[in-house]
């Protein structure tokens, strides 16, 4: 197991409770077993206090008193049944069943991505009530889920990133119980599990990580609050406990990997990086459980530094989404994405999205008003996540539209193909593999009165210059949670049925066509064949496999030729699913994909 330095973790029959407060000079330790009772904690020296009580099986539920103060829950603690204010519970990580032994992970670039919100994925919104679901993601082709912050935030409604219990399951979801028997039937499946998590800042409401110790800076600033304190003062104890987290999700839940939110607003100058920290971490780590574990970022620097080996002085990220790629092919889909991507707009760009990575390289940002970025080119396909569509896309739209609410279906298949035939690792947003029309707005459940009116006025005013005219719904009013929710029975009926079934068939094809198996760059080529439309070639290792795919974003025909050295197989047509024909003149009526293979089946 693991060594974590701070929490509640069983020790034998045994509870060994360890908390970091290093300016405190007396800590207790406030216990509800079978009785209510006070125990003084004993002080390192590296600012740890420590105790250990017996167990016997009974539930334990604790909180801390620093100085007097307080008590306070515990800011590593693994669950919270009464909420953000209430006591901690001891968590016994050592009873689980799990029967995924055997389960190692899959390579990053194998990974057909699944967005998922725990709370409007299902009626219910649980974990448990994810299972039964996992079935149909998985016959569909996705092997991989990625689930929003489950960390215990505020009430019972919320995207996640307010929470304040990093290490905790949240409560109304299920509790890290149903979070493991999610990931174990997952597994079943040959799904793997990745979560998003958030150490860029801790949300306000049950905030009490600062009376423990200097968990925050002023040096730095995020747009959410305090930044955390990893190159200041005391700052060994706040990265170990953010380190050591990242290798808990691995350790006890058995997870695949994770997504980090916002890494940009992460700050640390000092000579041995925090990212230099987590690998060190993470290379003992993997020696010793034997499965793979993935790191993706969202980044916004546009900076191939953050997917580079620590090594080398990059960040180690196995991955990072591609916001450059989103952004270039929503305004050709849909003609009002311009007025909110002022930066983009030309097929060009796309190509550059598709051959390169990074739209914005180095040269002058409107929206920035400043250069931003450098060249991607040269970094693999694996090192990128691209999508039409996730919970920021649709939520920080005024009317929370999914792109199935902003263009027809013939587009839609259009961005489905545009996505499945790239040199990238794609991820679908819930939902979105049947064009679910209902909306994600953004929501809350917060319990401060304070709070509350200071959101809803953040969200009024957010959307007062770029709103597309419309009022942003409450986000704390329960009904804004419940018209978010997706339903699934739409799935099997018609017109989404159609567009489910170009999704499996897209889906399929990447996975058994040899050409998009290849994501080194040297097999991908662009052309530019209107200011509308495309010819994205994908290529096989072994070259003997290609892909020419057609790809035409206008409302007027394309005509195009093939080549006429190979015998080409047409094996998706967006109109007409299963078509296979031979020929060198082509044409696509309006929005539209058509892909050729010069194999049959491309194997």
């Amino acid at each position: 197991m693991i060594h974590v330095t701070a929490g509640a973790y069983r020790d034998g029959e045994q509870i060994r409770f360890r908390v970091w407060a290093p300016q405190t000079k007396q800590m207790n330790l406030i216990c509800q077993r079978t009785e209510l009772a006070t125990f003084q904690m004993e002080p390192d020296d590296e600012g740890y206090f420590s105790l250990t009580l017996p167990w016997q099986d009974e539930v334990c539920r604790y909180q801390y008193a620093p100085d007097g103060q307080g008590p306070f829950p515990d800011p590593a603690s693994h669950f919270q049944p009464e909420g953000v204010h209430g006591y901690s519970q001891f968590v016994d990580h050592t009873r689980f069943p799990w029967t995924d032994n055997e389960w190692r992970g899959r390579a990053f670039e194998h990974l057909i991505l699944y967005e998922l919100h725990v709370g409007t994925f299902t009626p219910e919104g649980t974990f448990e009530a994810i299972i039964p679901r996992l079935a149909a993601l998985a016959d569909l082709g996705i092997n991989a889920i990625e689930l929003m912050p489950v960390s215990e935030f505020p009430g019972s409604r919320n995207w996640g990133y307010d929470g304040v219990f990093p290490y905790s399951v949240h409560s109304a979801y299920g509790g890290p119980d149903r979070l493991k028997a999610l990931v174990d039937a997952a597994h079943a499946l040959g799904i793997s599990v990745f979560l998003d998590i958030v150490i860029n800042h801790i949300g306000p409401e049950g905030n009490y990580l600062g009376h423990f110790g200097p968990y925050f800076t002023d040096k730095y600033a995020t747009p959410w609050g305090k930044a955390i304190n990893l190159d200041g003062e005391w700052s060994d104890g706040v990265r170990d406990y953010f380190s050591d987290l990242i290798l808990f999700w691995s350790e006890y839940y058995h997870l695949d990997g994770l997504r980090l939110d916002a890494i940009h607003e992460i700050f640390d100058k000092g000579a041995f990086s925090f990212w230099e920290l987590v690998h060190e971490k993470l290379r003992t780590h993997q020696q010793y459980s034997g499965r793979v574990f993935h790191l993706i970022a969202e980044s916004d620097l546009n900076s191939p530094r953050v997917v580079k080996p620590v090594q080398i002085g990059g960040m180690g990220f196995e991955a990072q989404w591609l916001d450059d790629f989103h952004h270039a092919l929503y305004v050709l889909l849909d003609e009002k994405g311009r007025d909110r991507y002022i930066d983009f707009g030309t097929i060009g760009q796309l190509a550059k999205a598709y051959k390169d990575g990074f739209v914005h390289s180095g040269g002058y940002v409107e929206f920035r008003k400043r250069k931003h970025g450098v060249s991607s080119a040269g970094v693999g396909g694996a090192a990128f996540v691209v999508f039409n569509l996730n919970h920021d896309q649709a939520g920080n739209r005024a009317g929370g539209e999914r792109l199935s609410q902003l263009v027809d279906p013939a587009r839609q298949k259009v961005a489905m193909a545009a996505l499945m035939l790239s040199p990238y690792v794609p991820m679908l947003f819930m939902g979105e593999e049947y064009g679910e029309d209902t909306p994600f707005f953004f929501f809350v459940s917060h319990t401060d009165p304070e709070l509350i009116r200071a959101v809803i006025e953040g969200r009024q005013n957010e959307f007062k210059d770029f709103g597309d005219g419309q009022e942003p719904r409450n986000p704390q009013d329960e009904e804004t949670f419940l018209h978010s929710k997706i339903h699934w029975e739409k799935r099997s009926e018609d017109p989404y049925a159609d567009l489910l079934a170009w999704t499996k068939r897209l889906i399929t094809l990447r996975q058994t066509h040899a050409a998009l198996r290849n994501f080194d760059k040297d097999g991908v080529a662009v052309d530019v064949l209107t200011d509308k439309a495309l010819l994205l070639k994908r290529t096989s290792r072994d070259e003997r496999a290609t892909l020419y795919c057609y790809i035409n974003f206008s409302d007027e025909k394309l005509t195009f030729s093939l080549p006429e050295e190979a015998h080409w197989h047409l094996i998706l047509d967006s109109p007409e699913h299963a078509q296979t024909k031979t020929g060198s003149a082509r044409n696509i009526d309006g929005p539209g994909v058509k892909v050729f293979s010069n194999v049959p089946h491309g194997i």
